[in-house]
């Protein structure tokens, strides 16, 4: 009798190993001596877009950069029975052709009896983990950049005043009209510089929410910057229409999204010749994000605005400083609409991100629907991982 109950409890503990494995939020793959697929759990499956139908007895290196799988150190460690780890793995999926990154760590799993030596592999998806910690050096790097920004716009406004109130009285002692163009001169670059500090210092402004249909907001920069270029661009607008409203400021939006727009058709009209056939196009596209986080506050909804533009691309030196002041690709740029406009959102609980390669450019501007739920009037919670 003890002898069976025994044996009654040790058979629910042999189907437990697969069962565990498969409760786990980690992606977990067991392989072979050939290195191919024997076992992959649930999350496994999910994180490869695949079955383990289709996986079982398939290479895993197909999955992978070449560059990022390396079979000998992997067979080493099944010879050697030594812990393997490769850090930012590029992972590709079936049916995508993005990569996620993952880190993987491989553990030999000793030979039992009539049995050979196998690898467990686990993969640990790191484009999460990145992606809020390129949000959280965005905040702080805004935030120290707002500091340097005010304070110079300060000490750039300060004598200014000084340069075009003296100009003005030199125009009068000036009896040559020719002369007097000197001054003209000294007196609105006075006031150009003054307008720039202007700009630098306006995002200190605290917004005035409300309730804003994000379309109106669209079409009005739309309208404007159509107005400035003619035909020279093509547009495309790609609406939905079911969105509800965003919790905003309606004219700094307008401020966000005309610097966003401006930077695409100025680098559409400054690239060479585009091909026959190929006409310089700006597409606007509005869509609801669910279950989405902005740094570490999760959304159930939220507000996605994309601009992109089939231009040149953004040089990879630039791409990582976009949001710092100053940086600029363009000649005649001054480099402070993206930071401005990065500190609107910051403002607005939102966030501006870019991507870009040569033919394709999309700035993505996320904004919370609602007023944020501890009554910050949208302000950006803002929270170390």
């Amino acid at each position: 009798m003890n002898t069976v109950d025994s044996q009654h409890r040790r058979r629910p503990a042999a189907a437990r190993p697969a069962h565990l494995l498969d409760s786990l939020s980690t992606a977990v793959l067991l392989l072979d001596g050939q290195l191919c697929v024997d076992y992959a759990n649930h999350a496994a499956e999910q994180l490869l877009a695949t079955s383990l139908a289709h996986l079982r007895a398939q290479p895993l290196d197909a999955f992978f950069d070449a560059a990022d799988w390396n079979a000998a150190a992997l067979q080493h460690a099944l010879g050697s029975q030594q812990t393997y780890t490769q850090r930012e793995a590029q992972l590709r999926r079936f049916g995508s052709t993005l990569p996620i990154t993952v880190d993987y760590v491989v553990t030999p799993v000793p030979a039992g009896k009539g049995q050979a030596p196998q690898l467990l592999i686990e993969l640990l998806p790191l484009d999460r983990l990145i992606h809020i910690n390129r949000e959280d050096n965005l905040f702080t790097a805004n935030q120290a950049t707002r500091a340097l920004v005010r304070g110079l716009a300060h000490e750039i406004k300060n004598p200014l005043g000084g340069i075009r109130g003296a100009a003005q009285l030199l125009e009068r002692e000036l009896g040559r009209a020719e002369l007097r163009e000197y001054t003209q001169v000294i007196i609105s670059e006075a006031d150009r510089l003054r307008a720039l500090a202007d700009r630098m210092l306006d995002a200190r402004r605290p917004p005035s929410f409300r309730n804003v249909n994000i379309h109106e907001v669209l079409e009005r920069v739309r309208v404007i910057l159509q107005a400035e270029v003619g035909g020279a661009l093509q547009w495309v607008r790609d609406y939905d229409p079911s969105l509800p409203e965003v919790w905003a400021d309606a004219d700094q939006l307008i401020q966000v999204m005309l610097n966003i727009m401006r930077n695409a058709a100025q680098a559409l009209l400054e690239m060479p010749r585009p091909k026959a056939g190929e006409q310089p196009c700006i597409t606007i596209r509005s869509r609801v994000l669910r279950q989405s986080a902005i740094g570490t506050r999760r959304y159930p909804l939220l507000c996605l605005i994309e601009v992109q533009d089939n231009g040149p691309g953004i040089a990879d030196d630039l791409r990582e400083m976009l949001f710092y002041p100053m940086v600029t690709g363009r000649s005649q740029g001054t480099g402070l609409g993206l930071p401005i406009a990065q500190a609107i959102m910051q403002q607005h609980g939102g966030l501006i991100e870019c991507e870009s390669r040569p033919g394709r450019t999309v700035f993505k501007v996320l904004i919370p629907f609602h007023r944020a739920a501890d009554g910050n009037t949208g302000a950006r919670t803002h929270a170390h991982p």
